[in-house]
């Protein structure tokens, strides 16, 4: 899996941009997974994003899903469009 591993805490520290592909569509399905795993059974998923920096990557509960965003603790929404990667 690719990206370096930061604390979710931190993603307020980079500036998140679109990944190269926008993956919306294909990772939907996924998506709509972690959110249930996340407020069924508190089961964390892996995601990869892209930023500034590069991918960056964290290990979270998924809260909410729009259809632009996912939103994880604290009210932190990552776009869509910037997301590389969804492992659980």
């Amino acid at each position: 899996m690719i990206g370096q591993i930061i604390e979710k805490e931190h993603i307020v520290d980079y500036k998140i941009v679109p990944a190269d592909v926008d993956k919306t569509a294909s990772l939907q399905y996924k998506l709509l997974a972690a959110q249930r795993l996340g407020n069924e059974f508190k089961s964390k998923t892996t995601i990869v994003f892209q930023t500034e920096d590069g991918p960056k990557r964290i290990e979270t509960t998924v809260w909410s899903l729009t259809e632009q965003y996912i939103q994880i603790k604290n009210g932190i929404l990552i776009p869509l469009k910037s997301i590389i990667e969804v492992e659980y």
